[in-house]
């Protein structure tokens, strides 16, 4: 068979990734804060670039428009007014761009050193959220601020499940952080020590006497002499009493909601960006058109390229924000049963799901799930909160969600007259219409750090004998 040569004219599109696309792509990465940060660098560079006070939002075309807002109902956007025709919120994109990459990373404070560590430590979702409500709710010594009842209600879980949660938050770094009391939290740091015996235990449970001095009465109550007391009481004011202070001035801070969500009047949900912390910008038009106007061939390029660099940062910014509100809206739709019933019903979520019901690819709902937090009726959470894989149903039903599930085995745990074994465990599940595996089972009890059936069962024969 002889080989010929040929000339063949093919068409075909590719996708270019333009220095503007990946700069779109970043943009829609950050947070509300972060793209403030931009914004402001933009505005350092960029002539035509000036300040809006009145809070709108980038709108398109030019247009400075109100953030839209979107009825959770029919995922419709909803634009709440429009200001003045021919001011533009805009970025700068003339000179060299900043390479977010190169950011200076923050100094690491103690919600950073918390949240670290509770990513670490709490592999399940629904403990996770549990774990950053606490921690939003630490004062500035440290301790937690407010009762647990409360939080219980608004998550729609157990208060057992809070407190247990509360106990693993309690060993972290630095000892003593989120006790709710002065005794606690010293008992924090001497358990921490291996050093929380029964003589100062009991001493942390009379320290009204130590503040009045009334040692005798100390040593009878701890079963101690003179010198066994003095060394306890110099061992407890070698302790921290407000262990956030000696990590940093400023322990912790609420994380700061890019989206916002409201119960709606007819039942359903609003969802809106947080106006409070986007950029407000606007394009001085008259500014440009003055200088386009007297100037050389050599300086129209440069004018031209400021405002054409205004104009695509004013597109992608509305593209950003209508995106995050698709996304987070799409979420909110899906997991209305969470939001009216509670952590359990946490339905079975895939990025892939957001982006097939809002026809965009599933690379842009991770990025715009990424580092981005929603507050809610039932508290603050990451986006990422409400992914979570799905266990299979027994029969044609719905399936659930990982996470609904390691609360179920929780309660079921919880709630046992005898300990019930992994191989039971699985038959009450499967009775409630739940096909789950005894290995996870296992590796549900493991990540909640609950004890196998034999180790629970010989702890309840130790308590009754």
């Amino acid at each position: 068979m002889a080989l010929t040569q040929r000339l063949d004219l093919r068409q075909s599109q590719t996708l270019v990734m333009t220095p503007q696309l990946q700069q779109a792509i970043k943009l829609l990465e950050l947070t509300n804060l972060e793209l403030t940060t931009y914004v402001e660098r933009e505005l350092e560079q960029n002539p035509f670039l000036e300040r809006e006070d009145d809070g709108l939002l980038p709108g398109p075309s030019g247009v400075a428009a109100a953030p839209p807002r979107v009825n959770g109902a029919d995922g419709q956007i909803v634009p709440l007014g429009r200001a003045r025709a021919g001011a533009a919120s805009s970025g700068h994109g003339g000179g060299e761009r900043p390479d977010f990459d190169d950011q200076v990373a923050r100094a690491i404070n103690l919600h950073d050193h918390l949240t670290t560590q509770i990513n670490l430590d709490i592999a399940d979702p629904v403990d996770r959220g549990i774990a950053m409500t606490l921690a939003s709710m630490l004062d500035e010594a440290g301790y937690l601020a407010g009762p647990l009842e409360p939080v219980a209600a608004r998550l729609g879980c157990t208060l057992a499940r809070v407190e247990a949660v509360l106990g693993r938050l309690q060993l972290l770094d630095p000892p003593g952080i989120f006790a709710r009391s002065l005794k606690e939290c010293l008992a924090l740091q001497l358990l921490d020590r291996n050093r929380l015996d029964p003589a100062i235990q009991a001493l942390l449970d009379h320290l009204e006497l130590l503040a009045r001095g009334n040692r005798k009465e100390l040593m009878r109550i701890c079963n101690v002499d003179a010198e066994d007391l003095a060394e306890m009481i110099a061992e407890i004011k070698a302790l921290d009493p407000k262990p956030a202070l000696a990590f940093d001035v400023q322990p912790v801070h609420a994380v700061t909601p890019d989206i916002l969500m409201h119960r709606a009047p007819d039942g359903g949900y609003l969802v809106e960006l947080n106006n409070q912390t986007l950029p407000r910008l606007l394009v001085n038009q008259n500014y440009y058109a003055r200088l386009i106007k007297g100037a050389r061939a050599d300086e129209r390029e440069y004018i031209v390229s400021q405002m054409n660099s205004a104009n695509w940062l004013v597109r992608s910014l509305h593209q950003r924000a209508i995106t995050i509100l698709k996304v987070a809206t799409e979420i909110v739709r899906q997991q209305e049963a969470f939001f009216r019933l509670g952590v359990e019903h946490l339905k079975p979520l895939m990025r892939r799901d957001i982006a097939t019901a809002i026809g965009m690819h599933e690379s842009t709902v991770s990025r715009v799930a990424a580092n981005k937090f929603m507050t809610t009726p039932r508290g603050l959470y990451e986006l990422r909160f409400f992914f979570s894989n799905a266990i299979a149903a027994t029969d044609a039903g719905a399936s659930h969600s990982a996470a609904a599930v390691r609360a179920r085995v929780k309660a079921l745990i919880d709630t046992e007259a005898a300990a019930l074994s992994d191989d039971q465990l699985v038959q009450r599940l499967r009775g409630e219409g739940i096909e789950i595996a005894r290995r996870t089972i296992a590796k549900y009890r493991e990540s909640l750090r609950i004890p196998s059936s034999t180790e629970r069962r010989r702890a309840k024969s130790l308590r009754i004998g």
